[in-house]
């Protein structure tokens, strides 16, 4: 590599870096308690029962939840992935934001209500919202997807960087006699390359996932419509078939599949005339991949049921390679200890440059002072 281009590629990694290091610290921080949201999050007592396969009336629970909170609607159900629990969650409107919901969560097979915090406040409330959009909505989302491909940036560029640095010293070593900007920027460069491929992973993945609102839109206006044109639905006012119903026939049209989620008929996920429901499957990557079935709202039949299109796929596909969330805690733990080394990488990447802005404005002084003494 010629002295020019280096110094180009120096200046892409240089300026790369200071532009995306403060969110990506923030990234980081935050993002390491998320991955053992599971771990840290509510984890309510659940009672044995004698036949674990038989299932409460979901009905009652959705009149019990609305008797607690006069005036309101349910426009969703979310399946718990691990324990036998659902979230039923109230709100104002059928379209309110979801950090407005108030969940009430029962035991499925009991109906039994559970003491929960609501997953809307607290600690992991506030990390995950950091992380996600900045408490700033779709814009923050977007504006954080955006300083993930700077950060892109800034990785390839400093792969390409560390060839003719390797090409100085042995893999591995630390110049620990000079001094301690050298040491550091050994230390930076060695880390770096070890963590390479992992943090290109992390940040890939976390752009695509900044994409889920714009996802979210192209599915419900092409393939959601697509599914409920092939039958309309009957409008008869607010007559439905029971909740009951719907799950039971959709259990029956798509079986070895799990119900995660339930859209009632107004909500965003659905429209005004069915139910939409979201299953996944029960090995480690079909359970991360919903499959969506449309249910016709007054009759309770199934009116279609399709695989997402492939950039739904991909998005979450994408989720779990992001928290490191598919292999259990010994998986989680390595993603943590990467994630700590990556602070490490851009907190000393941030020290080498203020180590030698420091330096140059100690020279330029030195030099200004010399000039001045010549004059003279």
């Amino acid at each position: 590599m010629t002295a020019k281009r280096l110094r180009w590629w120096s200046w892409i990694h240089k300026w790369s870096s200071l532009i995306c290091t403060i969110f990506a610290l923030l990234l980081c921080l935050t993002g390491l308690p998320l991955i053992f949201h599971e771990e840290l999050g509510p984890n309510p007592a659940i009672d044995e029962v004698v036949e674990p396969g038989v299932r409460a009336s979901v009905d009652k629970m959705i009149a019990e939840a609305l008797a607690e909170r006069p005036g309101e609607v349910v426009p969703y159900l979310f399946y718990d992935r691990d324990k036998p629990m659902v979230k039923v969650p109230t709100a104002a409107s059928m379209t309110s934001a979801p950090d407005t919901f108030f969940y009430k969560v029962f035991d499925i097979r009991t109906g039994k209500a559970l003491s929960v915090d609501q997953p809307n406040e607290g600690f992991l409330y506030v990390m995950l919202r950091l992380h996600v959009d900045l408490f700033a909505g779709i814009k923050g989302t977007l504006f954080l997807g955006g300083m993930g491909l700077v950060l892109t940036v800034s990785i390839l560029s400093g792969m390409v960087l560390y060839g003719p640095f390797a090409r100085r010293l042995r893999f591995g070593e630390i110049r620990k006699r000079h001094s301690n900007r050298l040491r550091w920027l050994d230390l930076h460069n060695l880390l770096g390359i070890i963590t390479l491929a992992w943090s290109g992973i992390v940040t890939l993945t976390g752009v695509i996932n900044t994409l889920a609102g714009p996802i979210e839109l192209m599915w419900q206006s092409n393939q959601l419509l697509e599914m409920a044109a092939q039958n309309r639905g009957q409008a008869q006012g607010d007559r439905k078939a029971p909740v009951d119903l719907v799950l039971a026939n959709v259990r029956a049209a798509v079986p070895g599949m799990t119900v995660t989620t339930l859209a009632f008929p107004g909500s965003p996920f659905s429209t005004p005339t069915h139910y939409a429901a979201f299953l996944t499957g029960d090995t480690p990557l079909t359970s991360r991949i919903l499959k969506p079935a449309i249910i016709d709202a007054a009759s309770g039949e199934v009116v279609a049921v399709r695989d997402m299109p492939w950039y739904a796929t991909a998005l979450f596909v994408s989720q779990p390679l992001h928290f490191g969330d598919y292999g259990g805690l010994p998986l989680k733990i390595i993603w943590a200890v990467l994630d700590i080394v990556t602070i490490v990488i851009l907190a000393s990447g941030l020290y080498l440059w203020l180590a030698r802005w420091r330096t140059s404005r100690a020279a330029a002084a030195d030099m200004r002072a010399a000039s001045t003494g010549f004059a003279r």
